[in-house]
């Protein structure tokens, strides 16, 4: 593993690029997003302690839609994905580590679609207070609002509501 720091609005991984590095975030806050008619939407958000790349690139191989950069500052550990096979072929607790890590992944993917189709945008806001609540405060709120799907000044609205 190597070291890495990424200065804040750094472009981390370009989708016309494919993954082939993971990242476990020491400090700072990185965020995966994709162009949609030129604008970026946010997809995720990752901070301390968490991994963060492109899965379907980084595991096939292949280009995807999206990028990472980062929103401040971060400093984090690289891992080459060829370092990752070797590690899960000679200790399978790292396969089991990844495993679980991806079944976490997928299970707030799920919850963010369920929540985009069955919910309000002050329901949204709300959840996203509480699943992203160590670092929401720190997130620009043109990037909140594009994770929730809605645009900045309804954002504001439903902030100003008590």
């Amino acid at each position: 593993m190597e070291l890495k720091t990424f200065t804040k609005g750094e472009l981390i991984l370009n989708a016309n690029q494919i993954c082939t590095e993971s990242y476990f975030i020491r400090e700072g806050i990185v965020r995966t997003y994709f162009l949609k008619d030129g604008k970026e939407i946010s997809e995720y958000f990752c901070s301390v302690n968490e991994w963060v790349n492109s899965p379907k690139s980084f595991m096939r191989r292949t280009t995807d839609i999206y990028f990472i950069d980062a929103i401040e500052d971060t400093v984090a550990f690289k891992l080459h994905v060829n370092d990752l096979m070797y590690l899960f072929e000679k200790f399978p607790e790292m396969e089991r580590y990844a495993r679980l890590s991806m079944g976490s992944v997928f299970g707030h993917l799920m919850e963010r679609i369920a929540s985009m189709r069955f919910t309000s945008a002050k329901e949204r806001y709300l959840h996203f207070k509480e699943i992203y609540a160590n670092i929401y405060p720190r997130i620009p709120l043109g990037m909140v609002a594009t994770y929730l799907g809605i645009t900045q000044e309804t954002l504001s609205r439903i902030r100003s509501q008590k």
